[in-house]
């Protein structure tokens, strides 16, 4: 009966509702990061995916501006709210990463937002931890080279054990889809030779329904992920999308024959954000601690046995002054 089951039902069952509604009031973080070789569209790719326009005071530099150039780390943060879900997305941009030889400062930016984490979760006001951390890094790669540069296999074995990578191959509308199915083979087959670690997608369970599973196939064969970006709306047929205007014809960047845009967009924001923030907390996030906490323990040891050794110097020291006066 109804009574009874009233008396049975204890009510932790809301607790997933209670989870979201609090989430919901603090809201989401989500840190992304672009490099890549200089020229790939990456900032139009970027406004192309959050609808936004972060770059409007970018200044471009020219190729003799970009010899001289440095690895600067920009961050932009905004905030987009929809449905009434609030996000605040940071965009960490590398301009040079990928041109220059010497790329520390990226590594040691990542490894900085570690650092700023650990210490705020060490401290005494845990309360309000803002979290900076890397959770994905989307490595822009040219279709005009014969698969991954060496300067691409050393910027992301680089970064492999510290952030998420995924690979995109840039630019894709100059490319046949022939040349899109050959091209994402050899650079698959590079990334495996050479023992890059990119981002890995969760394996389904089980229980999973069919239609995710071939979903998520889909998501892992299609790395790394054909793009296009533009921030222009084309009017063909009576039609207006977001895309790009040839003299054979027009491409269209939300139309998943055209490009994996769509593809890439889903996974990032409806489908994996999650995930992608888990990884970095459980694995990456993880790892520097570790490593943090074996250097300060060999920190310490060598402190303490410098330590013992003035100690042992003083009592020898104080030895001699008492046989010396005796």
């Amino acid at each position: 009966s109804i009574a009874t089951f009233d008396k049975e039902y204890v009510g932790f069952a809301t607790l997933p509702n209670q989870v979201h509604r609090k989430t919901v009031k603090k809201g989401f973080t989500f840190t992304l990061m672009v490099a890549g070789e200089t020229g790939l569209g990456k900032s139009t790719l970027i406004n192309s995916l959050f609808l936004t326009d972060l770059y409007r005071d970018r200044k471009v530099p020219n190729a003799e501006e970009r010899i001289g150039q440095t690895v600067d780390i920009i961050k932009h943060t905004i905030g987009i709210e929809e449905k009434g879900i609030k996000l605040r997305l940071s965009i960490i941009d590398t301009p040079g990463f990928g041109d220059a030889v010497n790329n520390t400062h990226v590594e040691d930016y990542i490894d900085q937002q570690f650092e700023q984490y650990f210490r705020d979760e060490s401290g005494l006001n845990r309360k309000n931890i803002q979290d900076n951390r890397v959770h994905c890094l989307l490595y822009f790669i040219s279709p005009f080279g014969h698969g991954l540069r060496p300067i691409d296999v050393e910027c992301m074995k680089a970064l492999h054990e510290k952030v998420n990578i995924i690979p995109l191959l840039a630019k894709a509308d100059s490319l046949t889809q022939a040349e899109v199915y050959s091209k994402k083979l050899k650079m698959r087959d590079e990334i495996k030779q050479f023992g890059i670690n990119i981002y890995q997608f969760p394996e389904c369970d089980s229980d999973e329904d069919e239609d995710f599973k071939r979903q998520e196939q889909i998501l892992k064969d299609s790395i790394p992920f054909a793009v296009i970006g533009s921030n222009i709306q084309v009017d063909s047929k009576g039609r207006k999308f977001r895309g790009r205007s040839y003299p054979w014809g027009v491409v269209e960047v939300e139309n998943p024959i055209h490009s994996d845009f769509l593809m890439l967009r889903n996974m990032l924001v409806r489908t994996h954000m999650q995930d992608l923030k888990d990884v970095t907390r459980e694995i990456h996030y993880e790892n520097y601690r570790a490593n943090r906490s074996a250097t300060d323990f060999l920190l310490l040891s060598f402190q303490l046995r410098k330590m013992q050794e003035v100690l042992e110097r003083i009592q020898e020291q104080m030895q001699q002054s008492q046989t010396g006066t005796c």
